[in-house]
């Protein structure tokens, strides 16, 4: 017996359907765009010159996550081993 129970492995999540992925995503994107916009509603008290601008934060946190996983993306063919690296 291979130790799986059938029962678990015809098991439906609601997140198996690509309709909800599409909600989610959009819920997401909905979410982010309010969260920009909100920067319109209060004072800011900028340090630099940059942190004025309107949508600093949310820009730059993009633009860092984005490089962020272009990053890792690229280390990761850096730092790869072979799948047998430790059974030499």
């Amino acid at each position: 017996m291979s130790g799986k129970n059938p029962a678990v492995a015809q098991r439906h999540y609601w997140i198996d359907k690509p309709r909800n992925v599409l909600r989610i995503v959009r819920g997401l994107c909905v979410l982010g765009a309010v969260l920009f916009f909100t920067d319109a509603l209060y004072e800011k008290h900028p340090h630099f010159s940059m942190d004025g601008w309107f949508g600093f934060y949310a820009i730059f946190g993009f633009v860092v996550c984005v490089s962020l996983v272009l990053l890792a993306k690229w280390l990761r063919t850096v730092l790869m081993r072979p799948e047998d690296y430790y059974d030499r």
